[in-house]
């Protein structure tokens, strides 16, 4: 765990992995589920920095953690998206270019992902998004704002975020003028975490094919814009 700056001068705990050669290695700043910084998020950030990427998880729940739905539910209620965004995501993304990552993406799953879009709009110093499952309301998304490329892994069975408003998020990105890359798969949401099916939760289902497919996706990604 590190501590570092948000813009307004707050401090913000998270939790930081770094690659074996640091030196100069490209950053990305991974936001969480509705859940809290868990197990399953700090898993996400060594599998990037693994793959050469210095990964920072905010703790933008400042230490709770939710075990229960209801919990989640409660603590993303709390949550000041706008300042998550602005200041939480934003202090990241500061923190790793200051510290020697030349360039930053963003990254995030199911509330991170709608706060992945925040971020798009709202953090002028990231270089890439990619965002996992999750939108915010469409009168949150500045896409005029939006100048650096975007992709997006959407459930086409999700209960939480219906395909229906990814189509009209997209018409939105397009009509902006954003580049953007959009995958839809057959899948529910949350297939990307393999602790899905655990929580006992039907909307929620683990899909290993499609999981393997996005992560390919986003390491080409990052590769391309971010790792260059």
């Amino acid at each position: 765990m590190i501590e570092f700056k948000r813009p307004d001068g707050q401090a913000l705990n998270g939790y930081l992995a770094e690659p074996s050669d640091k030196a100069n290695a490209p950053g990305i700043v991974v936001i969480q589920e509705w859940w809290g910084l868990d197990e399953e998020v700090k898993a996400v950030a060594d599998r990037l920095a693994k793959a050469g990427y210095r990964a920072l998880v905010p703790d933008l729940y400042r230490g709770k953690l939710a075990l229960e739905a209801n919990e989640a539910e409660h603590l993303m209620g709390d949550l000041n998206f706008g300042d998550a965004a602005g200041q939480g995501i934003r202090g990241a993304v500061q923190y790793l270019k200051a510290t020697g990552s030349a360039k930053v993406a963003v990254t995030g799953f199911c509330m991170g992902g709608a706060l992945t879009i925040l971020a798009a709009c709202n953090v002028p110093e990231l270089d890439g998004s990619i965002v996992w499952y999750g939108n915010p309301p469409l009168e949150y998304v500045n896409a005029g704002a939006i100048t650096k490329p975007m992709l997006g892994h959407w459930a086409l069975h999700d209960e939480f975020f219906p395909i229906a408003g990814v189509d009209q998020l997209e018409e939105k990105l397009k009509e902006a003028g954003v580049y953007y890359e959009f995958h839809r798969y057959d899948t529910k949401h949350a297939f990307a975490n393999p602790k899905a099916d655990s929580r006992d939760l039907p909307p929620l289902k683990y899909n290993a094919e499609a999981a393997k497919l996005a992560w390919e996706r986003t390491l080409d990604f990052l590769q391309k814009y971010i790792n260059s």
